[in-house]
């Protein structure tokens, strides 16, 4: 397989290692005597899904896992906690029962769900994958993934034959739709008359709803299809069918040259600079908490040999690109409903990007109900 240069760790790199060292001292100061009593930093983790199993849980997991062992904190997992039915609660307060000095929520839904429940554990601090809740001991988290969705959305663009694409997408939230958009943008920057076609599951990980949308994005002519959802079941069906895919959260391994990218995030080193943040005492002084493509923490895996040298070259410049600070939601912006969302010499805020992109792109249609 071809691989993608992803960005060197640059200033990333260097803060990296200077949290893991500052977190050996903080260990060092913690420790103290055998017999003092003094545990080292304890490290809540909350998730939706099952960790063993590849894709969202397992990446957000093993990333989390390997920060912790770096930064000598000892990790307290709650795995399959559902959305929306108290279970988020429940953790929460086990974990802060267990001696947690930090809790992440690893799911779109927790911080709505224990908002008011961070205000009784003032002295944990809270980290969150979603910007739309904030409290005063809460921090939202999150790499610039729209950015490698963005020059996916290009490779897309550049391998269909038909311009249709397809994009089995979870919910109508800002993350999701940040990503849409993204994807839309990039595809358009190949293909002005590309098309992305939309279908809803209403849920991160479903497997049955998912395989129905791939296979209807197929019937509706998409020759490439990428996904939103915490699993790969969208691969599977391309797979199956001939399409070419593109991955989410993890590489894939065990497909055919269909299999063409992922789009991914380097877990590890991102939680240890937010870990470091927290020992430092400086996390909950932010309100939103992103690292992008420059400083390496975002990007595509390894490429498949269906991905030719030309296309891989004009990847890598529009990737040269971002690293220099190119703005993607920039210049003249309207939504699929022919609404001006960004004007000329203009750029959407990070805060509109991360709390209130709830519209979709002009170019994409989202797909209704059967019938």
């Amino acid at each position: 397989m071809e691989s993608f240069r992803l960005p060197s760790w640059g200033r990333w790199g260097l803060i990296v290692a200077a949290g893991l060292l500052v977190a050996a001292l903080f260990w060092l100061l913690f420790r103290g005597e055998e017999n003092s009593g003094t545990a080292r930093p304890r490290i809540g983790f909350v998730i939706i899904g099952d960790v063993t199993r590849p894709g969202y849980n397992s990446a957000h997991y093993e990333g989390m896992k390997k920060a912790c062992e770096m930064l000598g904190a000892e990790l307290l997992l709650k795995d399959k906690v559902a959305e929306n039915n108290g279970q988020c609660r429940k953790a929460v307060q086990e974990l802060a029962a267990a001696g947690a000095n930090m809790i992440f929520l690893a799911s779109y839904a927790y911080p709505a769900e224990v908002q008011d429940l961070t205000a009784e554990y003032p002295n944990i601090a809270f980290a969150t994958v979603s910007a739309e809740v904030h409290s005063r001991n809460m921090t939202a988290y999150f790499p610039r993934l729209y950015q490698a969705r963005y020059l996916s959305g290009a490779l897309a663009a550049m391998r269909s034959k038909t311009g249709i694409l397809g994009y089995v997408g979870a919910m109508q939230n800002s993350e999701v739709c940040r990503g849409i958009n993204a994807f839309t943008l990039g595809a358009r920057r190949v293909n002005p008359k590309a098309r992305v076609l939309v279908t809803w599951t209403g849920s991160w990980q479903d497997a049955e709803q998912a395989n129905a949308n791939a296979v209807r994005l197929i019937k509706a002519g998409a020759d490439v299809l990428t996904f939103h959802q915490n699993e790969a079941n969208v691969a599977d069906v391309a797979e199956a069918h001939g399409i070419d895919f593109i991955g989410y959260h993890t590489p894939l391994e065990g497909y055919s040259e269909h299999n063409l990218t992922s789009v991914v995030a380097r877990w590890d080193a991102f939680y240890s600079v937010i870990l470091y943040r927290f020992l430092r005492g400086e996390l909950n002084h932010t309100r939103n908490f992103w690292v992008g493509i420059d400083q390496g923490a975002v990007g595509l895996s390894p490429y498949s040999v269906a991905v030719t040298p030309d296309i891989a070259v004009r990847l890598d410049s529009m990737l040269q690109e971002l690293i220099n600070n190119r703005l993607i939601f920039s210049g003249v912006l309207r939504d699929n409903t022919g609404r001006l969302r960004c004007g000329e010499g203009e750029a959407i805020s990070d805060d509109a990007l991360l709390e209130r992109m709830n519209w979709l792109m002009e170019g994409v249609e989202v797909l209704g109900p059967e019938k």
